[in-house]
């Protein structure tokens, strides 16, 4: 359960980020949400199909809370690449708004 909370807590700071600098979800909500969704659903596909290769294996640990979505796929793993998914869209809105915030203030001083 300790995992999944901090995913949670992890996430919860994301979307505050997001809000306060209007970076992804807080900016356009449903094509955000949409690809959101389609990202961590790409990335679970991968793990079905790295799990029926053999190639991704669970094992049981007590920071987690048990509950399977399928062979060898924890809960947590769902909350896991949400975040990824989420954390990497955050992480370059807020970049190309740094870049274009650091391009705006470059043209100002540079104005005679």
């Amino acid at each position: 359960m300790t995992y999944l909370l901090m995913l949670l807590g992890l996430i919860g700071c994301m979307a505050l980020l997001d809000a306060r600098y209007r970076l992804f979800v807080f900016a356009r909500p449903l094509p955000a949400l949409a690809s959101l969704a389609l990202g961590t659903c790409i990335f679970l596909l991968w793990d079905v199909i790295a799990i029926e290769k053999g190639i991704f294996l669970h094992r049981e640990s007590p920071l987690m809370t048990g509950v399977m979505l399928g062979e060898q796929l924890p809960l947590e793993e769902l909350f896991f690449l949400l975040f990824l998914c989420y954390q990497t869209m955050v992480l370059l809105n807020g970049a190309l708004a740094w870049r274009a915030h650091r391009a705006k203030a470059r043209a100002g001083v540079e104005a005679p």
